[in-house]
């Protein structure tokens, strides 16, 4: 009988391993890197979705890639809307399909 993996524990660090892979496996240096993770992330990350960030519930509409190759969530709320960084984004639980793109990402840039 096949194990399932529980909805709350995110995935494991060879699955991430095997992420970073996938969304790195044509780049040549950490700008191509950071430009494989974005085209990954926009392919499979369910938009929009429901987050709170510093108290405001706001929407996680886009995500983008700023000029030095960081990935920001454009959020929106309260009539407003902000950058975030993906590496500060309080992800919401559950969190969102293709999510697991954003821990790999997070895995990355920590090293």
């Amino acid at each position: 009988m096949a194990r399932k993996r529980k909805t709350s524990a995110g995935p494991s660090a060879r699955q991430l391993d095997e992420l970073i892979e996938e969304a790195t496996v044509d780049a040549h240096d950490e700008d191509e890197q950071a430009s494989g993770f974005f085209n990954v992330i926009d392919e499979y990350l369910a938009l929009p979705f429901r987050t709170r960030i510093f108290g405001v519930d706001v929407s996680v509409v886009a995500v983008e890639m700023d000029n030095d190759g960081g990935l920001k969530a454009v959020c929106e709320g309260a009539g407003k809307r902000q950058r975030v960084g993906l590496l500060d984004l309080p992800l919401p639980s559950p969190a969102p399909c293709g999510a697991e793109w954003i821990a790999a990402y997070r895995r990355w840039r920590g090293g």
